[in-house]
C-alpha cells in the first residue's frame, strides 16, 4: 500500500513537472531571443547578448505609441466594465425577486456567446452610427463584451458583505446608493480589483475586436500591431519579436504586482458584526 502511494505521488510530480517544462521552455525562448542577435526558433543562450533588439523596436511607431493606445483601450474599458458591474451586482446581490435567477442565467449565457459569432452585425452597427475607428466605441464595446464576467465575480464578491451593516446605515438614514458607495464598496475593494485585473488581462490580450473596429494604424493597440511583425516585413525578426513580447508582458506584471499585495486576505469583515 505504501509502495503504491509513493508510486502515484511520483507518477503525478512527473506529470507535473513535465507540464512545467512545457510552460517554461517558451518564457525562456522570449528571454533568450530578446537578447541574441541570431535568434531563430530554437531556445538557446545567447553566444553574444546583445540589447539591440531593445533599441530597434522602441520608438514611437513600434511601441510607444501602440502601447499607450492599448492602455487608453483596455483602461478605459476595465474601468467602465467595474462601474457597470457593481451597479448591476448590487440589486441581485441585494433584492431577492423572481427575476434574479432568470437574468443571472442570460448573463451566465452570454459568457459562452463567441465574439466572432456577433462581430458582423457590431460592425454594421457601428458603420451606422459612425463608431468605426473610434476609441470610444471601440472601449464601449470591449466593455460589453466583458460585462457578463465581470457581473457575475462582482455579484460573488458582493454576496460576502453582510447586508446587516447596510440596514445599520439605512436606519441612520443613509439611501442605498449611499450604503453602497459608503459600506459595501471599502469592504470589498478587493474583488473590484480582482475583477479589474482580469477583465484588463483579458482585454490587453484581445486581438479579434480592435483589429476589426479600428482602420487608422495610429490607433491600433499593442496587441494588433504586434501583428506587423509577421504581415509585412516576411520573415520575422525573431529577436526583435522576442523584445517586444517582453515590452508588451510589462504592463499587465506591473498592474499585477501593484495590486497583488492589497489583494492578500482580501476581506477582512471579521469583527464587523458583534453578538
Amino acid at each position: 500500500m505504501i509502495a503504491r502511494d509513493r508510486v502515484s505521488k511520483l507518477t503525478a510530480n512527473l506529470v507535473l513537472l513535465g507540464l512545467g517544462v512545457l510552460f517554461i521552455l517558451p518564457l525562456l525562448w522570449v528571454l533568450f531571443a530578446s537578447v541574441n542577435r541570431t535568434a531563430g526558433l530554437r531556445v538557446e543562450l545567447p553566444t553574444s547578448p546583445t540589447f539591440d533588439n531593445f533599441k530597434a523596436v522602441l520608438n514611437v511607431t513600434t511601441t510607444y505609441r501602440p502601447v499607450l493606445n492599448g492602455l487608453v483601450l483596455c483602461g478605459g474599458s476595465a474601468l467602465l466594465t467595474m462601474v457597470c458591474s457593481v451597479l448591476a451586482a448590487y440589486p441581485l446581490s441585494r433584492f431577492k425577486t423572481k427575476f434574479n435567477r432568470p437574468f443571472l442565467l442570460t448573463v451566465l449565457f452570454c459568457t459562452g456567446l463567441p465574439i466572432t459569432a456577433v462581430m458582423v452585425p457590431v460592425y454594421g452597427l457601428f458603420v451606422q452610427l459612425n463608431l468605426i475607428d473610434t476609441l470610444g466605441g471601440t472601449i464601449m464595446f470591449m466593455a460589453t463584451s466583458s460585462l457578463p464576467f465581470a457581473i457575475w465575480l462582482t455579484k460573488t464578491f458582493m454576496d460576502g458583505v453582510p447586508i446587516s451593516l447596510e440596514e445599520a446605515a439605512w436606519v441612520d438614514g443613509a439611501s442605498n446608493m449611499q450604503a453602497l458607495r459608503r459600506i459595501v464598496l471599502p469592504l470589498m475593494w478587493p474583488g473590484i480589483a480582482v475583477v479589474g485585473i482580469f477583465t484588463f488581462i483579458g482585454m490587453w490580450g484581445n486581438f479579434f475586436v480592435p483589429f476589426m473596429l479600428l482602420l487608422s494604424p495610429e490607433r491600433l493597440p499593442a496587441s494588433v500591431s504586434i501583428f506587423t511583425f509577421f504581415g509585412q516585413y516576411g520573415e520575422p525578426n525573431y529577436g526583435q519579436l522576442a523584445a517586444y513580447s517582453l515590452i508588451y508582458t510589462m504592463p499587465v506584471l506591473l498592474l499585477y504586482l501593484l495590486l497583488s499585495r492589497k489583494l492578500g486576505g482580501a476581506f477582512a469583515l471579521g469583527g464587523a458584526i458583534k453578538g
